[in-house]
């Protein structure tokens, strides 16, 4: 690509980000830069700030913005002259400005789920808490129930992605997103994307992906560093 290109994906819990982030990566050639590897990733490290972020995650609390800002703001600075897609940075209006003194986003992409869709895809959905991936028992299921395809240890299923709680988390997200939305939405960048199915959803990104950015000719997936 001649330019750099910088983007960012929001949607709330099981709105199909990751799938569609990927999607993104592999067709563009951009770097799929996930919030959630570089959380798991400081947890596995031990590190000072992977110590506090597990007292967060484990008690399913929101990572302070603080802790956020310290741990991604460094890993961008590495990758200034990268043209990336971030998928869970920024969450929050103080994430975004922090972000914003880093450098300006291109395009912010935000996917509009109704609820009753995100209710079926989070009680269907199972994770491997070590790499986080994510299955999906109604269309992408594990080769072995219960079992994760690359490890084959046990798959759970989060307290917070239960029918129960999946309400005041999507309030949750719309609160705490309203604020990144409309900052994106002054400044031009923000296209937000409604439907159910992400088939569905992914032409209309890639078509206007394709108007901004030049697929390189071998374009595939770069994985977060």
């Amino acid at each position: 690509m001649a330019k750099l290109f910088r983007a960012a994906i929001m949607g709330p819990p099981g709105s199909g980000k990751g799938t569609i982030s990927k999607r993104i990566a592999e067709s563009f050639g951009l770097q799929y830069l996930s919030s959630g590897h570089y959380l798991r990733e400081s947890i596995a490290a031990n590190t000072e700030a992977g110590v506090m972020v597990k007292t967060y995650v484990e008690r399913s609390m929101m990572v302070p913005d603080h802790v956020m800002t310290g741990l991604m703001l460094p890993r961008l600075e590495q990758l200034i002259g990268h043209s990336w897609l971030l998928d869970g940075f920024p969450r929050t209006l103080t994430q975004a400005q922090a972000l914003n003194n880093l450098c300006q986003l291109d395009l912010v992409i935000s996917l509009n789920i109704p609820y009753e869709t995100l209710r079926e895809r989070l009680s269907d959905r199972w994770i491997h808490p070590a790499s986080g991936r994510v299955y999906n028992m109604g269309f992408n299921h594990p080769r072995v129930q219960g079992k994760d395809d690359i490890t084959g240890e046990p798959l759970i299923q989060h307290d917070d992605d239960k029918p129960e709680a999946l309400m005041a988390r999507l309030r949750h997200y719309k609160d705490v997103a309203k604020p990144v939305i409309d900052l994106y939405k002054s400044q031009g960048i923000l296209h937000s994307f409604s439907g159910t199915e992400t088939d569905r959803i992914w032409p209309y990104i890639n078509t206007l992906l394709s108007k901004i950015v030049m697929p390189p000719t071998n374009a595939r997936q770069t994985q977060t560093p």
